[in-house]
């Protein structure tokens, strides 16, 4: 039986972790997703690092997408993270971004495109290690946004860069992986309340030592 990929995948209310070796295998397995949604009339919205957005568009062209066409007609919008996560100081703004994600999805969606599918790059976090408890607590508040508004974003992330206790907390904040290619329902993921109140705690002065700290990693 063939193992189910991203492209196909039913798309109310996903919200997916993607981990990656590496950008080919990004790419390879992310491209025939972003070229569905241009083939169904939907809009693409990919949030890449700022040096690397001439090698995204190049990469999609090479993958069969007009990428400059539909960026002309909005079928695909190319942002920095500056541009979206990261407010004017540079710092990651958790309340800012899920406004805008629920703007995107919500009554902000651009209208003529029944769907917006974001992608995400998270790599920006790793240059900001004190960012990652309110990047963890974001991935946990943002599944209500996308089921309220029943859209599909993806979070990329590069498996060789994440402790296991960073690795751990993003499972639980996924109802779906993609890991070598394939989409698999989460066991790990938490209710969003209920890892949202685990992150306060963690966060109390009286908070007992984080069983899944780094040190433990």
């Amino acid at each position: 039986m063939d193992q189910p990929t991203l492209a196909g995948t039913p798309l109310d209310a996903f919200h997916v972790c993607a981990f990656f070796n590496s950008r080919e295998e990004e790419y390879e397995t992310l491209s025939p997703f972003f070229k569905e949604a241009i083939d169904n009339g939907e809009k693409n919205m990919h949030i890449v690092n700022p040096a690397l957005v001439d090698d995204h568009r190049a990469r999609l062209v090479a993958s069969g997408i007009d990428a400059p066409q539909c960026e002309i007609c909005g079928q695909l919008e190319v942002v920095t993270w500056r541009e979206a996560y990261l407010d004017d100081k540079g710092e990651f703004d958790k309340d800012r971004m899920l406004a805008v994600v629920d703007r995107l999805t919500g009554t902000g969606r651009d209208a003529g495109f029944s769907r917006i599918r974001i992608m995400g790059n998270m790599d920006w976090v790793f240059d900001d290690s004190d960012a990652v408890p309110r990047l963890i607590e974001y991935e946990a508040e943002v599944n209500e946004v996308l089921e309220r508004n029943r859209q599909p974003a993806i979070c990329v992330y590069d498996m060789a860069k994440l402790s296991g206790a960073m690795l751990m907390d993003l499972l639980r904040t996924h109802p779906l992986t993609l890991v070598n290619g394939v989409v698999q329902e989460n066991p790990f993921f938490t209710a969003p309340s209920e890892m949202v109140r685990e992150l306060k705690r963690r966060q109390s002065p009286d908070a007992p030592l984080n069983p899944h700290s780094e040190s433990n990693a």
